[in-house]
């Protein structure tokens, strides 16, 4: 069993109060997971989609300054089987949750606006 850290348990709380959530992710701006819940998935595979999705976040952010736009602050992919929305932390960390296809997709990116604020506050002290 893993041991519950003030990151996990913002991103526990999250998960739980949004009907159709697969799971979330704290992590670098590279797509390194910091930490992550997702029942039912096995540690590597939810790693993996964290790191492509903080690829995929890379390239638009890198996309979005070469035109002056600034960075994104919330992005969502939606595939076949799976939305997964990304939320902007701090400093390049991002905050990442997947839901399923049919999920409310306003409740989720309310819940993970909520998340990212909270992973905020925690990595200021």
């Amino acid at each position: 069993m893993r041991r519950e850290t003030p990151f996990s348990r913002i991103l526990r709380r999250a998960v739980d109060r949004t009907p159709g959530a697969l799971g979330g992710t704290f992590a670098a701006g590279d797509g390194e997971t910091v930490d992550y819940v997702a029942d039912g998935w096995r540690r590597s595979d939810w790693e993996l989609l964290t790191a492509h999705h903080g690829v995929l976040l890379g390239h638009v952010r890198s996309a979005l300054r070469t035109f002056h736009y600034g960075d994104p602050t919330f992005m969502v992919v939606t595939h076949r089987d799976m939305h997964v929305l990304m939320s902007d932390v701090s400093g390049g960390y991002f905050a990442l949750m997947a839901v399923a296809p049919r999920a409310a997709l306003a409740a989720a990116e309310r819940n993970l606006g909520r998340a990212a604020a909270r992973l905020r506050a925690e990595m200021a002290g």
